[in-house]
């Protein structure tokens, strides 16, 4: 799976997607980019998108996605409380939910 982690989400989060192609926003160059145009440009490039933004849902028109949305809501984005939350995302990239959010409380 091709996974784009959002820039609220420390890099060292990838470690816990392993077997995955991993990347985060500003890694692809995308830092700064509101949700619209932060949509359009996951498009077609990658599976899925991770974030702590649980207003995403409510902001964009998640059905039309082609990739699914993960939301990691922890109590901060800090890696030691993503940590529990991002154990669980394997199983939930295997499931392929595409034009879904998928909530992790």
């Amino acid at each position: 799976m091709r996974v784009l982690l959002d820039e609220c989400i420390p890099r060292k989060a990838k470690q816990c997607l392993t077997g995955h192609d991993v990347i985060t926003v500003p890694e692809q160059g995308w830092a700064g980019l509101t949700n619209g145009k932060l949509s359009a440009a996951i498009q077609d490039k990658f599976d899925f998108f991770v974030t702590v933004d649980r207003n995403l849902q409510f902001q964009q028109r998640i059905a039309n996605l082609h990739f699914g949305v993960i939301v990691l809501a922890a109590k901060s984005n800090r890696f030691e409380d993503l940590r529990p939350l991002l154990d669980k995302v394997p199983a939930l990239l295997e499931a392929k939910n595409i034009g879904k959010v998928l909530p992790l409380p």
